[in-house]
């Protein structure tokens, strides 16, 4: 989030805290066929793109970060593993520790 600072910024409108919250899902998490936002792998300087979905984490506004891999199954989280980015430290906002059960919420359609 450090180095892509200013391009997650100019894509979804928040300055993203340095770091996001890796959540275990009771299924696999599978993007919307034309995901709402989206940093090309030329953007990003190499062969990885990202897709961001806004979501509710825990009542606050934040976004679902997904790399072209891990969409696809063969990046470092498997697809029941999401990461979630917001503007603030979200295990420190929500007084989270490892295993606690979140609320995340996706509009339909998204």
């Amino acid at each position: 989030m450090i180095k892509y600072g200013d391009l997650y910024e100019q894509c979804t409108g928040v300055r993203l805290y340095p770091g996001s919250l890796n959540v275990v899902l009771d299924e696999e998490y599978r993007l919307p066929s034309d995901p709402p936002m989206r940093l090309s792998p030329a953007v990003l300087g190499g062969r990885v793109g990202m897709n961001i979905v806004p979501c509710r984490f825990m009542g606050f506004p934040a976004f679902v970060l997904r790399t072209d891999q891990n969409e696809a199954g063969v990046g470092d989280h498997d697809r029941n593993v999401i990461e979630i980015a917001a503007a603030f430290r979200l295990r420190d906002e929500c007084e989270l520790s490892d295993g606690d059960s979140v609320t995340i919420e996706i509009e339909d359609g998204i």
